[in-house]
C-alpha cells in the first residue's frame, strides 16, 4: 500500500507547504500539487495523481475541501477510487476508506449527497408548477418584444424576408420565427 499525497491551493500568492509537511508526516512518498480553485474540473495535478495511483494505493489530502468543493464533486471522485480499488484518507477530519467505519461515512456522504440532489430536484420542479400555474413562462425573455414584432411584421408585408428583417431588427432569425409563430397562434384563438 502506498500512500500518495495531494494537496491544492486556490491562488499563487497561497503555498502547499502546511499540507505537504502533513503529508509527508503522515508517510506520502509522493505528492502531487495545484494551484487553481477547486471548483475548476481541470486540474493537473490531481489528474498526475490519479494516473499515477495503482490499486491498493491510498490518496491522502490535508482536508476534504483540498479535494472537492462540493459534496456532489468529492462523492464522484471518491467512488471512482473505490472502483479502482484505491482509498482515500483525510487527515484532518480522520476520515479513511480503507477501514469498514471509514467506508460506512463515505456510504453515508453519498446518501446525503443523493438526498440533497433529491430535494433540489423537486423543490426546482414545484417552483416550475406554481410558476406555470401562475401564467409565467419559464426561460430567457424574447428577443423579440411587442414592437420589435408589430416592425417585423410591417417590413415582412413590404417583402422582405425573415433573415433580412431579423438582421434590422437585430434579433436571431429563429427567435423571429418563434415570435411569429406564437403570434399567429394568439390571433387564431382570438
Amino acid at each position: 500500500m502506498t500512500l500518495i499525497g495531494y494537496a491544492r491551493v486556490s491562488t499563487p500568492d497561497q503555498n502547499v507547504d502546511l499540507q505537504t509537511d502533513a503529508l509527508k508526516k503522515a508517510g506520502c512518498s509522493k505528492i502531487f500539487t495545484d494551484t487553481i480553485s477547486g471548483t475548476k474540473e481541470a486540474r493537473l495535478g490531481l489528474s498526475s495523481a490519479l494516473n499515477f495511483m495503482r490499486e491498493g494505493d491510498v490518496l491522502v489530502v490535508w482536508r476534504l475541501d483540498r479535494l472537492g468543493r462540493s459534496l456532489k464533486h468529492l462523492i464522484g471522485i471518491i467512488a471512482a477510487l473505490e472502483e479502482r480499488g484505491i482509498g482515500f484518507r483525510s487527515l484532518t477530519e480522520a476520515m479513511d476508506s480503507t477501514t469498514p467505519a471509514g467506508r460506512l461515512i463515505f456510504h453515508v456522504f453519498g446518501a446525503i449527497g443523493q438526498f440533497e440532489r433529491e430535494l433540489i430536484r423537486e423543490r426546482t420542479n414545484a417552483g416550475l408548477s406554481a410558476a406555470i400555474a401562475r401564467g409565467c413562462k419559464g426561460g430567457r425573455k424574447s428577443a423579440v418584444t411587442a414592437d420589435k414584432l408589430a416592425k417585423a411584421k410591417l417590413l415582412l408585408a413590404q417583402n422582405l424576408n425573415v433573415r433580412e428583417v431579423a438582421a434590422r431588427l437585430k434579433v436571431g432569425k429563429t427567435s423571429l420565427y418563434a415570435a411569429l409563430k406564437i403570434d399567429s397562434k394568439n390571433c387564431k384563438s382570438d
